[in-house]
């Protein structure tokens, strides 16, 4: 009986190489599902609903963000003329294209900064305090005094430069948080709210210098910022959860040679593409185009721009953003030469009109393209960032460096539209080199 019963307790333990015995227990068991369900919980996560009420509300808060920020920023050409002819005639263009040009420098520069606190959630933090800054600036900009040379390169340059730094790159970064397949659409709407501010803004600013004063102009462009910073704060919202302190492989992006390449094409790129925008109304002036022309030929340019910043980015999204940035690259070196012979006004509206389109494709699309090297989507903001952030040596020095071959008072036009064409079309050549590293490593000619 007692041999029976031990027998029979050896049939119905399981030994220790029996399936049953290798089941994971309880508490493993229980471990492997919620690493599952998180497993699918994170990709749930990451499905993107490529639009969305609060998706196009977060991209006409951006679009308004950079309608205030890239719009005065772009615009500064009705500055320089206003200064050069005006209230800094004391100093020489290259000088008062500082001003604009640490401008460039900070919104493009600071998009590193920002885009990395951007992947570790510090979306909120940058848009209300750059707003804050960047309006308050403003106000202070209309309290400068003429030949005051420090204050306007303090209030405009400086602080709005920061301010604007602060929440460019977020706006645009925002866009990934609700599109991956019109990732560049969406990108390039949030653009053209530059192109947009930078068609209005010299209307605005040329029709109320004469009628109220340098002062109240600005004060009418300040409290134009402020109430549309505050609808794009509001409107504006992240998604998707932060990097938080999962660590970014900076060591990575940096020896990536496909994305440095890219990224010094970009420099090149964007040092000679602004030139355009800020010097045409003085080209106008200097060649006795009509009034009308010297006030919207800088609209013109803008206004284009806003096609140009939208219509390349759906094109993008068909045949990939790489192959269309190429080509908005190349056309926009070939056509600077257009500038010399704008001597007239139907030849200054077709330059503005072409170039406007061509220069805004280039600047919607390098971001898309930036965003294509990263890995996971924690990266998109430090990839799009560390771009800008070369690129903004370019902005601060290009336009002075243009102003300084200009050689006021005698206004040797080629030298600028020389130098700016050929650093442009150096630069695509480079962003072909990287788009074929990037096409045989990825294998398709989709990019």
């Amino acid at each position: 009986m007692s041999s029976s019963s031990d027998s029979r307790s050896l049939r119905d333990t399981p030994s220790a190489d029996s399936p049953s015995n290798l089941r994971a227990s309880p508490i493993e068991d229980f471990g492997e599902k919620n690493l599952e369900a998180s497993k699918v919980a994170a990709t749930a996560a990451l499905t993107f609903p490529e639009g969305g009420l609060q998706g196009w509300l977060t991209v006409l808060g951006g679009f308004l963000t950079l309608f205030c920020a890239a719009g005065t920023m772009q615009s500064f050409g009705v500055y320089e003329n206003y200064y050069t002819l005006n209230t800094l005639s004391d100093h020489v263009p290259s000088d008062i294209a500082w001003i604009g040009s640490l401008q460039g420098f900070l919104l493009f520069g600071g998009g590193f900064f920002s885009g990395h606190l951007f992947d570790k959630g510090y979306f909120r933090h940058l848009l209300t305090g750059g707003s804050i800054l960047f309006v308050f600036s403003s106000f202070m900009l209309s309290l400068a005094k003429p030949h005051h040379y420090y204050q306007n390169f303090l209030s405009q340059g400086l602080g709005m430069g920061i301010g604007m730094g602060m929440v460019f790159m977020p706006s645009i970064s925002i866009a990934s948080h609700y599109f991956r397949r019109k990732r560049a659409l969406a990108m390039g709407i949030i653009l053209s709210g530059g192109s947009l501010g930078a068609a209005i803004y010299p209307i605005m600013l040329n029709h109320l210098f004469p009628k109220v004063g340098f002062g109240w102009a600005v004060r009418a462009q300040s409290f134009l910022y402020l109430g549309l910073l505050i609808i794009s704060n509001l409107m504006m919202k992240t998604r998707l959860p932060a990097g938080g302190k999962k660590t970014i492989d900076l060591k990575g992006i940096l020896t990536d040679v496909p994305y440095m390449i890219c990224t010094i094409g970009s420099f090149f790129v964007f040092w000679g593409l602004f030139v355009p925008y800020f010097y045409l109304q003085l080209f106008c002036s200097e060649h006795h185009l009509p009034p009308n022309i010297v006030t919207y030929g800088i609209t013109i340019l803008n206004i284009t721009g806003v096609v140009g910043r939208t219509l390349p980015n759906f094109v993008a999204d068909k045949l990939g953003p790489f192959n269309v940035t190429i080509a908005t690259g190349v056309l926009t070196g070939g056509l600077v030469f257009m500038l010399l012979a704008s001597k007239s006004v139907a030849a200054t509206v077709i330059f503005a009109i072409i170039y406007g389109f061509s220069s805004g494709g280039f600047v919607s699309l390098i971001g898309p393209v930036a965003a294509t090297f990263a890995k996971n989507i924690n990266e998109v903001g430090t990839r799009m960032g560390l771009l800008t952030f070369v690129s903004s040596f370019a902005m601060l020095t290009g336009s002075p460096i243009s102003g300084a071959l200009l050689a006021a008072p005698h206004y040797y036009w080629f030298r600028p539209v020389v130098f700016s064409a050929v650093v442009v079309l150096f630069g695509s050549a480079l962003i072909v080199i990287s788009r074929g590293m990037q096409a045989r490593k990825k294998g398709t000619w989709k990019l």
